[in-house]
This record gives structure tokens, C-alpha cells and sequence, in this order.
């Protein structure tokens, strides 16, 4: 249980941080799209370690091998797997803390649940495992594109270095162009040197990615329990350090008055569309083809390389050595992992679209 996301459109990851190799298996994906496997492997790319002085120093290519469901270069319909190898594992970085629970890490949790725990890098509760989210996400990312549908995020906080400005005043394709993929270049600078300030500390911190959907068909969506931004939301706390999750105008939404809030409906040609966007392109948890927002709130990643007191399998107190190969701050990495994400919830929703017409089918 646990291991598994989705309805139609539905993904099963397996594999440890340290172990032999990762996974995934990809079922509901539409026979008859046509696999870009450059944007696979650039996707990956994105997502790896040891890709700058701001990110954990592991080596990793994280080349993946599609083992089923494609054939010739095109999905069959039926389920596809792929396969992410490991081959920079250091499982002696980790021989230290083997009985020992690492401050706000899964590790005491994990004990509980199952009375045993793979110690090497966290094992399943590793971030490594996210590897395999990303290359499914980079599939659903080609299946939404059919439709015309794009999802961009970016790094729009570190600490308490903040964008001051909206994604719509921000050209989001240059995100890619700095180590911490903000579209900002002058405040990017400032969070990177912020990062590696924090990491000569022996030390790390906390940020925020922002994402963007586009182009989203009104009427996606599932009424009451099931509703887009709560699946959004279970999506994004799914990922490893997150701690917060909101859409549209959020949190700061409580401070205007429903007359300001309020987005007004006018028609646009054939289309109804809103003046404003507080609702981040879902109301009633249905989208309204406005683009949908939201932020996700990452916490400082909890491995620091400092000394920490805690207490052994035993019950004993001990003390904890940061050791290993870690990021300072996550954000940098996360950018692709809440792509993917999101990804994933669209593609499904878009597929259970396709029920709740008649005319649909």
C-alpha cells in the first residue's frame, strides 16, 4: 500500500536509495503516443545529483531503461516500465547511524511502522525515490502537450529571499538559465549565494517552487471528496521536505474582502473567461481553463553536517554525525519533481473527463 498513485493514468514506484535500482510501472497511458525519449532523459537530467555547487555531490546519470509498453517508439497501451539503476551508492556513509534515528527524518517512524529499517540513505523514504516520479511525469508532460497543455515551476523563495512579483510579470523560460531555476537572474543570484552561504555552514534551509499550469480545459475535475486542488495538494505533500501546499491567492487570500477576491466572469469570443484569477483556475474543485497556481513549501532538508543529540533503537541517548552526500536546500531539485506531479494528476483527470459525458464517448 502507499506505493501507488493515480485512478486511470495511474503510476507504482519501487526501489531503494541505496539498493540495486528504482522503478516505475505506468499504467493507463493512451496507446499511440509517440515517445520523445530526449525529453525523458532531459527531464532526468534536471532532477539529478551532483549537478552544481548548490546540490548534493552524488553521482548519479540516472539513465533509465523502458523495459515495456513501448514499441518502435510508441506507447502499446498496455503498462510500461522503466527501470532507473543506481551505481554511486555509498552505503558506508551510513553504517553510522545504522541503530541510531536521525533528527526529523523518517527514520524513528519508519521503526515503528515496520520494526525493521533500511538505513542506507533513508531506503525507501529517500528522496532518491523521486527519480522514478519524474521520468513518469516526463510522460505525462508528452501526453498533456497533445492537448497543448504545459506545466512550468520555479524556485520563488529561499529562506526569506522572496520574488516580489507575480509569475504573469516573470518570463518563466528563463528559469532553466541559472543553477537555481528562477526566472529572476538578479534575486536568483541572491538565494545562490544565500545556499552556498548556508552550506559552508555545515547547515541547510528551506524555499519554496511555484508552478504553473496552462491551457487546462475547463471542466476537469471531480466533485466534493476527489475535488483538482485537493489532489494537487495530496500530490505535492507527497514529495519528500514538503511542508506546505496552497493554490491560487493562498494564505494571503484571507486578508481581502470578498468584493475584491471575487474573479469576475466575462465572455471572450467563444469562451467564458475571469477578469482575475484568485481562484487559481479551480472553483468547486473543477478547473475554469484560467491557469492554475499554486506554491509548495519545502522544509530545510533535515541531514545537516553538524552534530545532533537523539536516542538509539535501544532507547539510549547518542549522538548524531551528519555525514554523506546531501543538498543544502532542496528547491533547486524539487523545480522537476513538482512538474512531474503535477503532471501526473492532469494527465489522470483529463482521462476521467472522458466519463462524465455522454457525448464524450
Amino acid at each position: 500500500m502507499g506505493n501507488s498513485f493515480g485512478k486511470l493514468f495511474k503510476i507504482t514506484t519501487y526501489g531503494e536509495s541505496h539498493g540495486l535500482a528504482l522503478g516505475v510501472i505506468i499504467e493507463g497511458c493512451p496507446a499511440g503516443l509517440k515517445i520523445d525519449e530526449a525529453k525523458l532523459i532531459a527531464e532526468m537530467q534536471r532532477r539529478k545529483p551532483g549537478q552544481s555547487k548548490i546540490t548534493t555531490q552524488r553521482k548519479e546519470e540516472d539513465e533509465f531503461e523502458i523495459k515495456s509498453g513501448v514499441f518502435e517508439g510508441v506507447t502499446t497501451g498496455t503498462p510500461i516500465g522503466i527501470v532507473i539503476n543506481n551505481s554511486d551508492q555509498k552505503s558506508k556513509d551510513y553504517s553510522h547511524i545504522s541503530d541510531k534515528f536521525r533528527p526529523s527524518h523518517a527514520d524513528f517512524t519508519y521503526f515503528e511502522k515496520y520494526g525493521l529499517r533500511d538505513y542506507r540513505g533513508g531506503g525507501r523514504s529517500s528522496a532518491r525515490e523521486t527519480a522514478a516520479r519524474v521520468v513518469a511525469g516526463a510522460l505525462a508532460k508528452q501526453l498533456l502537450e497533445t492537448k497543448g497543455i504545459s506545466v512550468q515551476a520555479f524556485v520563488s523563495q529561499v529562506g526569506e529571499l522572496k520574488l516580489d512579483k507575480s509569475y504573469t510579470e516573470l518570463d518563466l523560460s528563463k528559469a532553466e538559465e541559472n543553477i537555481l531555476r528562477c526566472p529572476d537572474p538578479e534575486k536568483a543570484e541572491e538565494m545562490i549565494e544565500l545556499i552556498d552561504s548556508v552550506r559552508k555552514d555545515r547547515d541547510t534551509i528551506g524555499g519554496v517552487v511555484t508552478c504553473v499550469i496552462k491551457n487546462t480545459p475547463a471542466g476537469i475535475g471531480e466533485p466534493v471528496f476527489d475535488r483538482l486542488h485537493a489532489e494537487l495538494g495530496k500530490a505535492m505533500l507527497s514529495i519528500n521536505a514538503v511542508k506546505g501546499f496552497e493554490y491560487g491567492s493562498g494564505f494571503e487570500g484571507v486578508k481581502m474582502r470578498g468584493s475584491k477576491h471575487n474573479d469576475t466572469f466575462v465572455q471572450e469570443g467563444d469562451k467564458v473567461r475571469t477578469l482575475t484569477n484568485h481562484s487559481g483556475g479551480i472553483q468547486g474543485g473543477i478547473s475554469n481553463g484560467e491557469d492554475i497556481y499554486f506554491n509548495v513549501a519545502f522544509k530545510p532538508v533535515a541531514t545537516i553536517m553538524m552534530d545532533q543529540d537523539s536516542v538509539n533503537e535501544a532507547g539510549e541517548n547518542v549522538v548524531v554525525s551528519g555525514k554523506g552526500r546531501h543538498d543544502p536546500c532542496v528547491v533547486p531539485r524539487a523545480v522537476p519533481i513538482v512538474e512531474a506531479m503535477a503532471a501526473l494528476v492532469i494527465a489522470d483527470y483529463i482521462l476521467l473527463s472522458k466519463s462524465n459525458k455522454l457525448q464524450d464517448f
